[in-house]
């Protein structure tokens, strides 16, 4: 094992992952309720809910294993949107007739406190460690999609070192 697997966290170790994991076991049992429903729509809202609960872990994990700033950055931008898709989720379960829909209040509570620890977990992303990212969208504060690689300045010969 190299020093550099040796420093990785266990992302299932984190707070934020351990959080969204209680909200995907609510949620799952909240949408098991939608399913007993004989409605398509509902059915189909209880299969968005479940998607947006798993993404709150998935992408902590992926975030955690890419390391890059713009990958966890995209990876924190996924899980913001699926974690405001759940709030609205709430909506669509009362307009088409979902009678247990006070028990959304809960899922309400839950990515509120997941917020907190998402805000954390973000600044707690390393902004030295990026490539540019060219679409422009997560770079680190004062780097732009135009900007120089300073790893084009290291010179490299390939022939040199495929020997």
């Amino acid at each position: 094992m190299s020093e550099d697997e040796d420093d990785k966290i266990d992302a299932r170790s984190l707070p934020i992952f351990k959080k969204g994991e209680e909200i995907r076991k609510l949620v799952h049992s909240i949408a098991d309720l939608v399913f007993d429903y004989d409605n398509e729509i509902l059915k189909d809202t209880g299969e968005r809910m479940l998607h947006d609960a798993s993404l709150l872990c998935v992408k902590v994990v992926g975030a955690e294993g890419g390391d890059l700033y713009d990958l966890r950055m995209e990876a924190a931008s996924i899980i913001r949107k699926a974690a405001r898709d759940l709030i609205v989720h709430v909506h669509t379960l009362e307009e088409f007739g979902f009678k247990e829909a006070h028990y959304y209040e809960l899922v309400r509570k839950e990515v509120e406190e997941y917020r907190l620890l998402f805000i954390e977990w973000v600044a707690s992303f390393d902004q030295w460690n990026y490539i540019i990212d060219r679409w422009g969208l997560f770079n680190p504060p004062g780097v732009g999609p135009h900007d120089k690689d300073p790893d084009d300045d290291i010179p490299f010969d390939p022939n040199e070192f495929l020997g």
